[in-house]
């Protein structure tokens, strides 16, 4: 078989099968909506899934050994915070703190 046909059928299968996990949930929690569990993660997995990712970049993504002890991920979390309290937007938020990040490592801090 040719390679790009191999990367084709690979990308195909791979845009599927994502699809269908994206998917499949929202088919599911459709008819249970109204249930005590579904209503509450909810409200509570979001924040957690949030508090995980943040807890994860600080642990492995900061110099703690370095002369700015941390400050290479606290300073884009921070911003990151204060981006979505004053705008409220979740996709502006992470673009500034992953920016931010970025610059902070490009310039070699």
């Amino acid at each position: 078989m040719d390679d790009s046909l191999n990367l084709g059928l690979f990308i195909a299968v791979a845009a599927v099968a994502t699809f269908a996990t994206r998917v499949i949930p929202f088919l599911f929690f459709e008819r249970h909506t109204d249930h005590p569990l579904v209503r509450h993660l909810g409200r509570y997995l979001p924040a957690a899934v949030m508090a995980l990712l943040a807890t994860v970049f600080l642990q492995r993504s900061a110099s703690w050994s370095g002369p700015w002890f941390g400050f290479d991920a606290l300073i884009p979390g921070a911003l990151v915070v204060a981006v979505h309290l004053w705008r409220r937007n979740a996709l502006l938020s992470i673009a500034a703190g992953t920016a931010s990040y970025m610059l902070i490592k490009q310039a070699g801090f």
